[in-house]
């Protein structure tokens, strides 16, 4: 893995001076390793001084401040009592491909709060869409759940995250099977690859094909169901199916019941997907992800060929959405 160096100049007193040197990854793989000696050192005003390769930018050990910035939201839309999608300016540049995340985060009293969330929005877009689940015993959640069009919150100055479409692998096909918020890196995917084929000068989406399965207790959860279906409608490389799994709390309801590791193999079958041309990507409920791989692995998928992202842990705050 590649490093650099990095030297830190720790002012001990008058005229002694501690020269420590440190090292950090490549954002390439989105995070650094810093001793917590190096952030301490900050706050007794050292000077940080580096040597680093011009072709890769780095992480420094600079106060959180610099690494942040100070995002507003544009718009909000809230579907239920729990769930809400907003808009964001992060306020300042921010890069990132289709499936990653950004750390969003409140200073609430001496406490900063962070956690992060998969970006709904494609590249293309100007400005951070979120798509957002209330926890009510969470430490952050309540707090995003208050603020409203024009509000301020934090917003790190760096992408991060694996979850991107598979176009190495030679696999040209792809499973997209989501809970509820767990839609957002999909609805990034499907917005990047639709504004690329209808623009042309692309070679995305090229061979490439999408099998979108989402699931929901009820079919106001589905945040983007109806751009998704206009995407389906209109797009031959893209399939889409939505099912909820408590049609009696939802009369109004004629589509496909059940959860989505349920409705696994029908759909498999249905699209005629096989472990050898189709990459498997789960993102929502660690239920939903545990059952699904299990499934999938039965089906003759391997390990390289899925990949997820798990939302929350059950007792504990929303870890990635």
């Amino acid at each position: 893995m590649p490093k650099a160096r990095i030297l830190v100049w720790l002012q001990l007193n008058e005229n002694a001076i501690r020269r420590t040197p440190l090292w950090l990854v490549t954002t390439e793989d989105h995070y650094s390793t810093i001793p917590q000696f190096a952030v301490d050192a900050y706050h007794l005003n050292q000077t940080i001084g580096c040597t680093i390769p011009p072709d890769r930018g780095l992480e420094l050990a600079i106060p959180a401040s610099d690494k942040h910035y100070t995002a507003r939201i544009l718009e909000r839309r809230d579907l239920s009592e729990d769930l809400w999608v907003i808009r964001v300016d992060p306020g300042g540049p921010f890069q990132f491909k289709a499936g990653q995340y950004a750390t969003l985060g409140v200073d609430h009293g001496d406490k900063r709060i962070e956690r992060a969330y998969s970006i709904v929005s494609s590249p293309y877009e100007e400005g951070l869409e979120f798509f957002i689940e209330l926890v009510p015993q969470g430490e952050l959640t309540p707090h995003l759940y208050k603020l409203q069009k024009d509000d301020t919150l934090l917003c790190r100055k760096i992408s991060k995250g694996r979850f991107t479409l598979d176009v190495k692998s030679g696999r040209t096909r792809h499973l997209l099977l989501a809970t509820v918020t767990g839609i957002a890196p999909f609805v990034s995917y499907a917005r990047t690859l639709y504004r690329d084929w209808k623009t042309g000068g692309n070679p995305m989406p090229g061979d490439h094909q999408l099998y979108c399965l989402l699931g929901a207790s009820r079919s106001w959860e589905f945040g983007y169901r109806e751009e998704l279906e206009r995407i389906a409608a209109e797009a031959p490389w893209f399939k889409f199916m939505t099912t909820i799994s408590r049609p009696w709390e939802d009369a109004a309801w004629k589509g496909e019941t059940g959860r989505v590791d349920d409705l696994v193999r029908k759909y498999t079958d249905h699209w005629g997907l096989r472990p050898e041309t189709t990459t498997a990507y789960l993102c929502g409920h660690p239920t939903m992800c545990e059952n699904g791989q299990g499934i999938l692995t039965r089906a003759g998928w391997q390990k390289g060929s899925m990949f997820e992202e798990l939302y929350f842990i059950p007792g504990k705050e929303v870890a990635s959405a």
